[in-house]
């Protein structure tokens, strides 16, 4: 029986078989960077259809049309059936759940009834992973090393974890789409100045801004649709400037709002104001941007230190010690 020669080896990792799988992840990210490329979605078509929806939404509340009605309902019977099974269990709060309704709609879901989805989705994912979680760590062998303390821990993190996983992921996508608002709303501030002198409407320039602004930012562009289309349904217009302020979790948002209410109420000159806080939120951007730049230095200190200067270290003193080595090793022979 023959055996063959091992490969080269660094640090104990045959360098062969780590190409290899380099390779193959290589090759794997440029077939979906392609397959990416390939199939890239018009970003607004969703959006639309959501603004449609809405825009049906408000004409049943003004019309009463029964069958539209009933054919919202219909489509909301599983998040009826999940509401029910948790008020059977007494697992409902109203305070927790407008909570949820507001981090979905702030999330861009305008389902609200989904709310009692994600409170049920806690308590499955907790069952689900714990049994898992149970399965690998106290029922079989796969981890024997493992102290009783340590296998506490991670049951107790797993657990942990899958409870909160629907609101961090809640949470992220907030986060998220608050950022890609806040990176477009001086823009959008500046289109509703140049609409307003231009002598539009308000809900004109809402409308007028979402359409220029639909390849840039898509969210904001998404919003300032749909106040557009409450401006033209709902009788009170500060009801539709609320629901903006309701929809965005920013406090930027909150002062435009604030400023169209109050130009709304009072006839102050809409063009002047918005110009004001456009000013005020190019600069609020630019100090972000400032703080960002003066906390590198110090955010790269751990990685310079963990990985930069050991390897730095290896490469001026690796030779050196080689070599004093060697003659410490020969001087060892000859004597």
């Amino acid at each position: 029986m023959i055996n063959n020669p091992a490969g080269p080896t660094v640090l104990g990792f045959d360098v062969i078989f780590v190409g290899t799988l380099l390779a193959g992840v290589a090759a794997l990210a440029a077939m979906m960077a392609v397959y990416a490329a390939v199939t890239v979605r018009d970003p607004m078509a969703k959006r639309v259809k959501a603004l449609s929806a809405r825009r049906e939404e408000l004409k049943m509340g003004l019309m009463g049309t029964i069958n539209v009605r009933r054919s919202i309902r219909r489509k909301t019977n599983v998040t009826n059936k999940v509401r029910d099974v948790l008020g059977s269990l007494r697992m409902l709060q109203d305070s927790q759940i407008k909570a949820i309704e507001q981090k979905l709609t702030q999330a861009g879901i305008r389902r609200k009834e989904l709310a009692y989805v994600v409170v049920a989705a806690r308590p499955i994912l907790m069952i689900v992973f714990g049994l898992l979680g149970a399965t690998l760590i106290y029922w079989t062998d796969t981890y024997p090393g493992w102290g009783a303390f340590r296998r506490f821990i991670t049951f107790a993190g797993v657990l942990i974890l899958a409870y909160k996983g629907p609101d961090i992921w809640l949470k992220n996508a907030v986060g998220k789409r608050t950022s890609a608002i806040r990176k477009g709303l001086p823009d959008a501030l500046d289109l509703l100045v140049i609409c307003a002198e231009a002598g539009l409407t308000v809900d004109a320039a809402f409308g007028r801004v979402a359409k220029e602004l639909g390849r840039a930012f898509p969210e904001l562009s998404d919003e300032f649709a749909l106040t557009s289309i409450e401006l033209s349904f709902l009788s009170e217009r500060k009801l539709a400037f609320d629901n903006l302020a309701y929809r965005v979790d920013l406090e930027a948002m909150k002062g435009v709002t604030t400023t169209m209410v109050q130009t709304e109420r009072y006839g102050t000159p809409l063009a002047s104001a918005l110009r004001v806080l456009s000013a005020e939120f190019r600069n609020e951007r630019m100090m972000r941007a400032e703080e960002k730049a003066a906390r590198l230095p110090a955010i790269m200190t751990v990685p310079l230190i963990l990985f930069i200067l050991p390897v730095l270290f290896i490469v001026i003193l690796g030779p050196a010690a080689c070599a004093i080595s060697d003659n410490l090793i020969g001087r060892a022979s000859r004597a």
